[in-house]
């Protein structure tokens, strides 16, 4: 079986010579870096480096299901989908199971949902009476709603979302968790074939969304009305386009280059720096996706300018292997200027967009300030509602900056990848025979829903992110950069707000880049695809232990993750450390 077969070999875009067939000598400092695992520049045609091929399983496993060798081809091609999506069908089923309970408004659902509803029926949000969630949930969809514009420190994409799902099921919870458990459902099947793409084998991406599954943060937030987990939705998509764009281009590129006369691609410095990639359709999809991350939360920015640095340093490598002597200068004359075109503005486009609502409405916070209190100036050539707009956007983010106020489930950064303090959505005490309590209990239960990750997978990510490291620096991997990009885009940033109120669910933006990250590591426990049946065995073995103690996880920490009522007991046994109280 061949499945984890480019787990362990860079397909990719590494430095390598503008010919093939002269290869320099290895400097003094790569021969000393082969202590630490570097290895030397493949020797590979150029084909093998642009586009590397898809694993598939080896004739022996579909040999054990008594296939034969010609029905084998066809069957791989349809686990390519049927896998990934079984594995989503599952996450699904996982995150739509009660989702209405608890039949409560829960945590920060009492701004999000309520803002969703607003912008439905108004265009712009409203304030709330105060004290008024048992009065959402026992009036539902037939709650007065009132005109007095509120201010509220978000872009509108997430709340649109929410929106959809209150639309179709009405104002109940099932109706404002309808389409975060949808996003997070596809988020999983997304995960599933950019980790099929990344590591070219379909187990592995079927296995990196099967962690995502099974993480406790993500289901979590799968079902509660918060905008996190839209943000983290098109985040992923974002990176599941500009890898698939990636491979376009590359494949573009080598249609370009010639083949000699044993049929192997050979690099051409003069195609490979004038080569024009045309029109890029998956790159402009990207920079929509991340517009919608941006206009749903502004920390969608920073992800934003991480991930289209890193789709011009993949064009760079794509024309380095196909033999350009200067492939920086090449891509700054040929690349960036057609990149920046197809992300930046087609994302702040859709930013502006998503704030029609507010735009064609009268009453909406700030609409009219230009009018009023913004007379005059040097920017009045402008539209009063730009000015309007841009004078909004002032205010939130002086709000944000100044956000220093501290909360009981508030955490430093520092703390999120060891689940310092998990956040308390829900709790609730109820009496034996009452609300779910056992009526054998021997005294009253606990029903909480903590937005915690699965701890053995989180933990283990730890070392999948030290390994991820190593396969970038040594090994020059770029599916090992392109993780930690991920990883590194939705969590540094928030080290610069260290004083700032920030919660540890942020962290859900990066926690699909952590399951890919965990899948990678995991394909080089499995062993080389060359490895002696011994190592395979052992690498099986290990590998498979260490899935089955996370799904084992999952399952035990079900009860906080769901909010069922369980004995008090049980409840503080699931509280490992005092933080999670």
């Amino acid at each position: 079986m061949t499945s984890a077969a480019s787990t362990t070999d860079s397909t990719d875009a590494q430095a390598g010579p503008a010919t093939e067939t002269e290869e320099p000598a290895e400097r003094a400092w790569q021969l000393r870096l082969r202590r630490f695992g570097y290895t030397a520049r493949p020797r590979a045609d150029v084909r093998a480096r642009l586009v590397p091929a898809f694993t598939e399983p080896g004739p022996r496993l579909w040999a054990a299901f008594g296939v034969d060798a010609d029905r084998a081809a066809p069957l791989n091609r349809l686990l390519a989908w049927a896998g990934p999506l079984f594995v989503a069908l599952v996450a699904g089923a996982l995150r739509f199971w009660h989702l209405g309970r608890p039949d409560k408004v829960i945590f920060d659902e009492t701004y999000y949902a309520k803002d969703a509803w607003a912008l439905l029926h108004r265009g712009y949000e409203v304030n709330w009476p105060k004290d008024y969630n048992d009065e959402v949930i026992r009036l539902g969809s037939e709650v007065p709603l009132g005109h007095d514009a509120a201010y509220v420190v978000h872009p509108p994409v997430g709340k649109w979302v929410i929106a959809l799902g209150e639309w179709m099921h009405g104002f109940t919870p099932f109706g404002w968790r309808f389409m975060t458990a949808v996003l997070g459902t596809l988020s999983v099947l997304l995960i599933c074939r950019i980790g099929r793409r990344l590591f070219r084998s379909t187990f592995l991406g079927c296995l990196a969304g099967a962690l995502l599954a099974v993480d406790g943060l993500h289901f979590v937030m799968s079902r509660t009305a918060l905008l996190d987990l839209v943000l983290m939705f098109f985040v992923v998509a974002a990176f599941g386009c500009l890898v698939v764009d990636r491979d376009r281009s590359r494949a573009r590129l080598l249609a370009q280059l010639p083949v000699d006369d044993d049929g192997l691609v050979r690099p051409d410095a003069d195609i490979a720096e004038t080569a024009r990639l045309g029109l890029r359709p998956w790159r402009i999809t990207a920079g929509l996706c991340l517009g919608l991350a941006f206009a749903t939360k502004w920390n969608g920015l920073y992800i934003m300018a991480a991930f289209c640095l890193m789709s011009v340093l993949w064009d760079v490598g794509a024309r380095r292997v196909a033999g350009a002597g200067r492939p920086y200068l090449t891509v700054l004359k040929r690349d960036v200027l057609p990149a920046f075109v197809s992300t930046v503005p087609v994302a702040l486009g859709t930013y502006v967009v998503s704030w029609t609502g507010w735009i064609v409405t009268d009453n909406g916070y700030f609409r009219n300030w230009a009018a009023t209190d913004g007379k005059g100036g040097s920017w009045t050539f402008l539209p009063d509602w730009l000015r309007s707009l841009w004078h909004y956007e002032y205010e939130v983010y002086q709000f944000h900056i100044g956000l220093t106020s501290g909360h009981t489930y508030d955490s430093n950064p520092w703390s999120w990848l060891v689940l310092g303090r998990p956040v308390s959505y829900y709790y609730e005490s109820p009496a034996p025979g009452i609300d779910g309590c056992p009526a054998t209990a021997s005294g009253k239960c606990a029903a909480e829903v903590l937005a915690l990750g699965t701890p053995l997978l989180w933990w283990a990510a730890c070392f999948a992110v030290a390994y991820a490291l190593w396969r970038w620096l040594f090994r020059r991997d770029w599916r090992a950069g392109a993780i930690l990009c991920g990883i590194a885009a939705g969590y540094l940033p928030w080290f610069a707000y260290q004083e700032r109120t920030i919660f540890y669910f942020y962290a859900v933006v990066f926690v699909p880049f952590l399951c890919l990250a965990v899948a990678m590591m995991i394909g080089a426990i499995l062993g080389r695809p060359g490895s002696t049946e011994r190592r395979r065995t052992v690498g099986a073995v290990g590998a498979g232990v260490l899935v089955l103690l996370i799904i084992w996880n999952f399952v035990y920490f079900w009860p906080i993750y769901t909010g069922t009522p369980i004995p008090v007991d049980s409840w503080r046994a699931r509280m490992w450390f005092d933080t999670w109280v």
